[in-house]
């Protein structure tokens, strides 16, 4: 395959994303540079998100019920194609105590294998919590074989997202595959990342009450605190736990010896530092250290996009649509950051310079 090498020619990447979701992968990917000409999702509550936002066709199907061949003809004229596969992680996380091997969602990485053997695409991504592997080692390793056997160079590492410029303490499980040659994710230091706190994205943001939502925003919502739960945030400190506390507002379960382990739930965020992991349920002040650094409620859903990496307009409902709390804050805690999407693309584009001699 020959390519026009001469400035601003550099041949171009048109990608499909699995398991778009919301489509924080996608939004990194456009951002890096690279054309992304559909999402694929059984979540239809994500279709607006993904494609207004994205400007790309969303299929609500199974990956399951989608062949190869399809996905061929969607990137047909690419001069490169990019199979992005990032299958839900509920399987695989620490926060699920109850998963085991009979759970289904440990198969959609087979799934996306199958669909990689079918298409060969040039790349491929896969992002997923690390536990992936830990407790999925031998489904991940099986995944593995299954692309060096197609003939894949492959680079995989557990990535610290706050050393690539995400305001979070997130770890994550990313791989790439090229067939053009050896491959390596970058390091914080070539994808040029500056690290960020809690304070430097969302200290501008409107100060609002628990249960308030802003005239500008419809985004910035809260949640309603309990009169007790008002008690216990206005007790808290940043980066504190429930044991500052009195007495009499600790819960029941904190006294017991078993709740020694979940210091970190009740808790506020510290402005100085990076937040913790965005989960589905960060709106909720009881659910992890989701309170405000200084205002008396739990982070917003757009603060907690915002966390997430997502541009500070990303739209995840019609303008005409109920802020629903949970099913959003679902959508945005499901995302891969859109700072590690556009950290995969550019790896792939610093590979095609690398390959083609730019």
């Amino acid at each position: 395959m020959k390519f026009n090498t001469q400035k601003n020619t550099r041949p171009k990447i048109q990608a499909i994303d699995l398991f778009c979701g919301a489509g924080g992968l996608t939004c990194g990917l456009r951002k890096a540079g690279i054309k992304v000409k559909a999402g694929i999702d059984i979540d239809i509550k994500c279709e607006y998100a993904f494609s207004h936002n994205n400007k790309a066709k969303f299929i609500a199907r199974s990956i399951s019920d989608v062949s190869g061949s399809e996905l061929k003809k969607l990137l047909k004229g690419a001069d490169f194609s990019l199979l992005a596969g990032c299958a839900p992680c509920q399987a695989f996380s620490n926060y699920n105590r109850k998963a085991n091997d009979t759970d289904l969602r440990w198969r959609l990485l087979l799934e996306f294998g199958r669909l990689v053997s079918e298409m060969r695409p040039t790349f491929v991504t896969m992002e997923n919590v690390p536990q992936l592997a830990q407790k999925g080692k031998e489904i991940f390793l099986e995944f593995i074989d299954q692309l060096k056997l197609i003939g894949y160079h492959l680079d995989w590492k557990i990535i610290h997202c706050q050393n690539y410029g995400l305001p979070q303490k997130r770890n994550r499980l990313v791989l790439l595959g090229s067939l053009l040659g050896p491959i390596k994710i970058l390091t914080a230091e070539e994808f040029g990342a500056k690290p960020k706190t809690v304070r430097d994205v969302i200290s501008s943001l409107e100060p609002i009450h628990a249960g308030e939502i802003s005239k500008a925003d419809p985004l910035h919502k809260t949640c309603k605190l309990s009169a007790l739960n008002l008690a216990r945030i206005q007790a808290s400190k940043p980066g504190g736990t429930w044991r500052d506390w009195p007495e009499d507002l600790r819960s029941c379960c904190h006294k017991k010896k078993s709740g020694n382990t979940y210091q970190s739930v009740y808790g506020r965020m510290s402005w100085d530092e990076p937040s913790p992991t965005i989960t589905t349920q960060f709106v909720g002040y009881g659910t992890g250290r989701f309170g405000h650094p200084e205002q008396d409620r739990a982070i917003s859903l757009r603060e907690g996009a915002i966390l997430q990496s997502f541009p500070v307009d990303y739209e995840f409902v019609p303008p005409d649509q109920k802020i629903d709390l949970f099913p959003i804050a679902r959508m945005i805690g499901n995302a891969v950051p859109v700072i590690i999407g556009e950290l995969i693309g550019t790896s792939f584009l610093r590979h095609i310079d690398k390959n083609l001699g730019n």
